[in-house]
C-alpha cells in the first residue's frame, strides 16, 4: 500500500495524522489500530488537494489555485452577494474540471482494492470531507463540510471527492477563514472514503451516564435501520443503561419507533425515511431493538475505546445485516462531564453572619470585595472579582457583570434584568434584597449565596471552598449529547459572547435571542446612529452578535427577537434625551408598537438578518414582540419584504405571545400566516394579573401557573396546532419544572429554558413524556 502518493488506508494512519487527513481521517486510523471494529476504508489527503489545484489549468493556461486566489482576492466578504457568488463560481469550477489521472487511478485502484476485500467489484461507501490547515482546527468548520452516503462506483466516488473538495469554498467557510485571518492558499481538505454499514440497527452509546454523570454507567440508544434517524432525533430511541464491569442491565426503556432510515430502494443510492410498520412489520414498533447479548457486546466496546483514549467517549455504532458484525462509525470525548451537585442546605457556623436576604437569582456562590453604583458612568470602579451592588442593573451595566463575582440588587424578581444575565454569564446573584444599597458598604467582604438568596458578612471560607470544587468538579466544554426527548429544550441567549455557554449545554436550538444587548451596547440611540448615517455599523453590530450565536448552534435554529427595550433604558444612552418620560415604561412604547413607529430600526435589524441568510445560515427564525394586532404582523412582514428578506421562505416568522390579546386572537394571527409562537410568560402574566413583574412588594402574587394564564396558553396550543403553528415558550416559566411538565402535557412543541436550567428541564420534560406514555398504555390495556 506504500506506492500510494494520494491515498493513506486508515491502517496506516494514527491520531496525530490531522494535518495529512483531517480530524475524521485520523480518528478512524486511531481507532482500526487499536483493534476497534471500524468499518475499512482510506481517505484521498490533503496533499491531493494541493496537488489538483496546483496542476490543473484552465483554458486561458492559468493554474486553478491562481484563479481561486485571484477570485478571493477580489471579493468583498462583507459584501454577502458577491460572496455567494465568488465562492459558487469556485465550488462550480473545481467540480467541472476533470480528475488528474494521476489522482483518479489511485482512487479507482484504492476504491477496487477495498471492493475485493468483501469478494465484490464494488461497495457502497460514504464520502466525507475532513477540512485541515496549518493552526485552523476541524472544529471551526462544524456543519460546513459535505457527507455523501451509499455512494456507489468509481466514477460516484471521484464525483463525490471533487464535491468534498469544493466544500471547502463555502461562503460561511470563506468568510469564516477571512474574519479569523487565516490564509486561504494553505486550508487544504481530506476525503474520507469508507465502507457502508448497511445497517439493520444502530444508535449512539455514552460510556458515562450524561444525564446523572455516572462514570460507572453506559448508556446505550438504540433504533432500527441507519443510525441518522438517532443521531437527528427522529426517533425515540430504545434506552439501555448498563453497569460497567459487572455487565448488568441496569435499565431498559422500549421505546416506540415509528420512522426509520434505510438505503433508498428505488435509486439504490442515498437514504430515505420510511415507517418501521411498513418496513418491518407493526410488530417492530414496541419490540426491543437489541438482544441481552448485543447490548453487552456494544457496552463492551464502548468500555475498550475509553480506555484507549482515557476518558468518556460519545459513540456512534451500528450492527451491519450483510455480516451480522458490529461495527463503530465514530468516537468522540464527551467533554461535558461533572459530580451531581446536592443541594442540601448550607450549615449555619460562626463565621456565617446573615447580612441581607433576598431572591435567589442565578445560582452558586461568589465573594468579593463590595463595590456600590447607581448609575452606569461609575462601572470602572467595579474591578475583576468584585461583588456588584446596585439598586437595578441595566445594559449598560452588562461590562461590570462581566468582571464581577457575584451581584446583589435592591429591586428586581426572578424574570429581572440582573437575574436574566446573571444566569446566562454563570454568575450569582441575589436580587430584590430592598436595602442593599444601604446596607453594604464599599469596600466591605461579603459572600453572595445566588441558590439561596442569602448574603454573608465576610468571606465564608466552607461555602467558596465547596464552589471551588464543583467547578473543578465540572467544567463545561462542548456538550456531550442529551437525553433524547419529542419535546425539544431549547436555551435563552441574552448576548453573544454567552453563545457557546449556551450551546455546551446541550440545547436543542435557541428559543430566545435577545437583540437588546446588541442594539443598546452599540454606545449611543440606534435612532442618533441611523440619523448620522452609521446605519451600516449598527446593521454590521447586529450582524456579528447574531452570527456569533448562530454559528455556535448551527444547524439548530436560532429565533432572534426584535428589539423590545422600554423607553428608560434608551434614555440612558448618549441621544436618547428625546425618549419620552412614561409613568409605567413596561406598558407603554416597547415592542413590535415602537418597530413600526421607527420602522428604520427595524429595517436594520432585518438587513442583518437578510444577510446573515444570505451567507447560508438557514438556521435564523424571527420573533415578533409584544403583538396584540394582526396588523402589526402585517406590516413587520411589508418591512421585511423591503429589504429582500422573504417570511416563511428565507426565515421562519413568529410572534411572542405577551398580551392577553394576542392569545385571544390567536386564529387570526394564524390565518395571517406565521410559522411558530413562543409564549413569554413574563409579561403574559403581569399583563394578565396586573402586577408588575420587576415590583417585589407584589412579587409574590406573581404566579405563571395561575388558572388565567394557563386558560389562555392551553387555547393558544390547542389553535396553533390546528393550524400547523409551532409553539413554544421563553419565559422564565420555562425553566420552572412545575410548569414544564403542564406544558409537556399540553402539548407544547418546544420549551426554551435559561443556561443553568436545560439539563434540570431536559429531565423533567424526558420523565414526564414517560409518565404519559406508561400511563396511556395502562389505559389502552384497560379497554
Amino acid at each position: 500500500m506504500s506506492e500510494y502518493k494520494f491515498i493513506k488506508w486508515f491502517e496506516d494512519l494514527r491520531k496525530t495524522d490531522v494535518p495529512l487527513v483531517g480530524g475524521k481521517g485520523a480518528n478512524l486510523g486511531e481507532m482500526t489500530n487499536a483493534g476497534i471494529p471500524v468499518p475499512p476504508g482510506f481517505c484521498v489527503t490533503a496533499e491531493a488537494y494541493k496537488y489538483f489545484v496546483e496542476n490543473v489549468k484552465l483554458e486561458d493556461g492559468t493554474v486553478l489555485q491562481d484563479w481561486i486566489m485571484s477570485v478571493i482576492a477580489e471579493t468583498n466578504v462583507d459584501d454577502s452577494k458577491q460572496l455567494q457568488e465568488n465562492t459558487a463560481k469556485i465550488r462550480q469550477k473545481i467540480i467541472e474540471l476533470p480528475m488528474l489521472p494521476e489522482i483518479a487511478k489511485e482512487i479507482e485502484d484504492a476504491y477496487k482494492r477495498l471492493s475485493e476485500r468483501f469478494n465484490k467489484d464494488a461497495v457502497y461507501v460514504a464520502v466525507r470531507s475532513s477540512a485541515t490547515a496549518e493552526d485552523l482546527p476541524e472544529a471551526s468548520f462544524a456543519g460546513q463540510q459535505e457527507t455523501y452516503l451509499d455512494v456507489y462506483g468509481v466514477d460516484d466516488v471521484i464525483d463525490k471527492v471533487k464535491k468534498c473538495w469544493a466544500s471547502l469554498w463555502t461562503a460561511r467557510a470563506t468568510f469564516y477563514r477571512a474574519k479569523q485571518g487565516f490564509d486561504h492558499s494553505k486550508v487544504y481538505l481530506s476525503a474520507v472514503v469508507q465502507k457502508m454499514v448497511n445497517s439493520e440497527t444502530s444508535g449512539v452509546m455514552f460510556t458515562a451516564n450524561p444525564v446523572t454523570n455516572d462514570r460507572s454507567e453506559i448508556m446505550i440508544n438504540a433504533a432500527w435501520g441507519l443510525g441518522e434517524a438517532v443521531v437527528s432525533g427522529s426517533v425515540s430511541p430504545d434506552e439501555y443503561i448498563v453497569e460497567k464491569g459487572t455487565w448488568k442491565i441496569k435499565e431498559k426503556y422500549i421505546a416506540k419507533k415509528e420512522v426509520m432510515v434505510v438505503r433508498n430502494p428505488e435509486t439504490g443510492k442515498g437514504t430515505v425515511y420510511v415507517k418501521v410498520a411498513d418496513h418491518l412489520g407493526p410488530e417492530y414498533v414496541e419490540k426491543q431493538v437489541l438482544t441481552e447479548e448485543q447490548i453487552v457486546e456494544v457496552a463492551k466496546i464502548g468500555a475498550k475505546i475509553e480506555e484507549h483514549y482515557g476518558w468518556p467517549q460519545d459513540i456512534e455504532w451500528a450492527y451491519d445485516k450483510d455480516d451480522g458484525k458490529l461495527y463503530i462509525v465514530q468516537s468522540r470525548p464527551i467533554t461535558t462531564l461533572k459530580e451531581e451537585v446536592k443541594t442540601e442546605e448550607a450549615e449555619m457556623t460562626e463565621e456565617m453572619n446573615v447580612l441581607l436576604k433576598g431572591l435567589g437569582a442565578s445560582p452558586g456562590v461568589g465573594a468579593g470585595k463590595v463595590v456600590v453604583i447607581f448609575e452606569a458612568d461609575e462601572i470602572d470602579k467595579v474591578k475583576e472579582g468584585d461583588v456588584l451592588v446596585t439598586t437595578m442593573t441595566n445594559p449598560d451595566m452588562v461590562p461590570a457583570m462581566k468582571r464581577a463575582s457575584a451581584i446583589v440588587t435592591d429591586e428586581g424578581g426572578r424574570t429581572c434584568h440582573a437575574a436574566i444575565v446573571s444566569r446566562e454569564l454563570g454568575i450569582p446573584a441575589v436580587v430584590g434584597t430592598k436595602e442593599a444599597t444601604k446596607v453594604l458598604k464599599d469596600g466591605m467582604l461579603v459572600t453572595v449565596d445566588g441558590t439561596r438568596g442569602v448574603v454573608y458578612e465576610g468571606i465564608v471560607k466552607s461555602l467558596v471552598k465547596k464552589e471551588e470544587e464543583e467547578k473543578a468538579a465540572g467544567q463545561v466544554v462542548v456538550a456531550g449529547a442529551p437525553l433524547m426527548t419529542a419535546t425539544e429544550v431549547k436555551v435563552n441567549v441574552s448576548m453573544p459572547e454567552v453563545a457557546e455557554r449556551a450551546a455546551a449545554t446541550g440545547a436543542d436550538g435557541v428559543g430566545l435571542l435577545r437583540a437588546e444587548h446588541m442594539i443598546l451596547g452599540i454606545g449611543a440611540h440606534p435612532i442618533k446612529f441611523i440619523r448620522e448615517g452609521k446605519e451600516e455599523e449598527l446593521v454590521e453590530k447586529l450582524v456579528e452578535g447574531i452570527r456569533t450565536v448562530v454559528e455556535a448552534f448551527y444547524p439548530r435554529r436560532v429565533w432572534y427577537r426584535t428589539l423590545d427595550a422600554p423607553t428608560n433604558e434608551f434614555r440612558e444612552l448618549p441621544g436618547g434625551e428625546e425618549e419620552p418620560e412614561e409613568r409605567n415604561p413596561m406598558l407603554g412604547w416597547r415592542g413590535i408598537r415602537r418597530g413600526l413607529d421607527q420602522p428604520e430600526l427595524l429595517k436594520a435589524e432585518f438587513k442583518a438578518i437578510k444577510r446573515l441568510v444570505d451567507e447560508g445560515y438557514d438556521n435564523i427564525g424571527v420573533m415578533l414582540p409584544l403583538v396584540s394586532h394582526v396588523e402589526q404582523l402585517r406590516k413587520a412582514k411589508e418591512i421585511a419584504l423591503e429589504v429582500g428578506l422573504v417570511p416563511h421562505k428565507d426565515v421562519e416568522f413568529g410572534v411572542m405571545i405577551e398580551t392577553p390579546a394576542s392569545a385571544l386572537i390567536i386564529e387570526d394571527l394564524c390565518k395571517e400566516g406565521i410559522d411558530f409562537v413562543s409564549f413569554g410568560t413574563n409579561d403574559l402574566t403581569q399583563y394578565t394579573l396586573a402586577i408588575d413583574r420587576d415590583n417585589e412588594r407584589v412579587f409574590k402574587l406573581y404566579d405563571e401557573t395561575h388558572p388565567a394564564v394557563l386558560k389562555l396558553i392551553e387555547n393558544v396550543i390547542k389553535v396553533a396546532k390546528k393550524y400547523g403553528v409551532e409553539t413554544s415558550i421563553c419565559g422564565q416559566a420555562g425553566s420552572d419544572p412545575k410548569m414544564a411538565r403542564k406544558l409537556v402535557r399540553m402539548g407544547i412543541d418546544s420549551l426554551s429554558a435559561n443556561p443553568d436550567a436545560v439539563e434540570l428541564i431536559r429531565k423533567v420534560v424526558a420523565r414526564e413524556e414517560q409518565r404519559m406514555m406508561l400511563e396511556a398504555a395502562r389505559k389502552a390495556l384497560k379497554e
